[in-house]
């Protein structure tokens, strides 16, 4: 009986890290879903941003008023930059610059992702925006994924603030819960760590996320709101994890705060 069990104990232990090993693999596949769909609309147009040890990254600019604020957009992780033209249109309406980064991999820009390449994407991204032809105040937006390449730049740069619609403080966290592996300690895996980040972000920011979330609890948008040093918490009722743009107050809240930390 007890030579059985220890049978039935060494098989489940080696296909727990058979299963371990296959998620590792195919880990970057349920992170980076992305389409192929290009962008277009009207005002914006594509300018390559140089990238040190990569080939060029086709960054989608709409150039505002003069003296306007600019804002740098990183998306979330589902589809491709057409899924958020709305929210690029609504800034560029504002007559805002707007400088919106592709991820590599998807919307017709080749390359394979990963947290180390689109980390280093938006930090060149940021820093060619002289180059872009836009100015004034800058301020990064993120949605979902993107939240954490907003504060991968906001933790390296001096920024007028920082907008995280739907953050989390550990992607790693996420795939925890969803494939019952401890995914933040497993080799290999892209940890997408956001709460180590916060601390060194001086810049004011606003967090925005929805009471009904079930892709990234509200805990998460809370609990980093903890961790950095000038942030500001807003709950939008009512909302999930992929209709906050169409829920009030999501845009005013996001117009308020461009206005008071750009001064316009």
């Amino acid at each position: 009986m007890l030579r059985r069990l220890g049978w039935l104990i060494t098989a489940f232990a080696l296909l727990y890290l058979g299963y371990a090993s296959l998620m590792i693999w195919l880990h970057p596949r349920f992170i980076y879903p992305f389409y192929p769909d290009t962008f277009s609309a009207s005002g914006f147009k594509a300018f390559d941003v140089a990238v040190d040890g990569a080939e060029p990254l086709p960054v989608q600019v709409a150039r505002g008023r003069k003296g306007a604020p600019t804002v740098v957009y990183f998306m979330g992780n589902v589809g491709s930059l057409k899924l958020f033209r709305a929210m690029l249109e609504h800034h560029r309406a504002a007559g805002r610059h707007v400088v919106a980064m592709p991820y590599r991999g998807g919307g017709g820009v080749p390359g394979e992702p990963s947290e180390s390449t689109l980390k280093r994407d938006a930090l060149a991204v940021f820093d060619a925006l002289p180059k872009l032809g836009v100015s004034g105040p800058v301020i990064v937006q993120g949605y979902s994924l993107g939240t954490g390449l907003a504060l991968q730049v906001a933790s390296h740069r001096k920024l007028a603030g920082v907008i995280l619609a739907a953050p989390y403080e550990k992607m790693c966290q996420l795939m925890t819960a969803a494939s019952f592996l401890p995914a933040c300690i497993l080799p290999g895996v892209q940890r997408w760590d956001s709460a180590a980040l916060a601390p060194a972000v001086s810049d004011p920011v606003l967090i925005l996320h929805g009471n009904k979330d079930a892709l990234i609890p509200m805990s998460h948008g809370q609990n980093l709101a903890q961790l950095l040093p000038d942030a500001r918490f807003v709950k939008i009722d009512g909302a999930g994890h992929t209709n906050l743009f169409g829920t009030k107050p999501y845009l005013a809240k996001i117009d308020a705060f461009i206005s008071q930390v750009s001064g316009q």
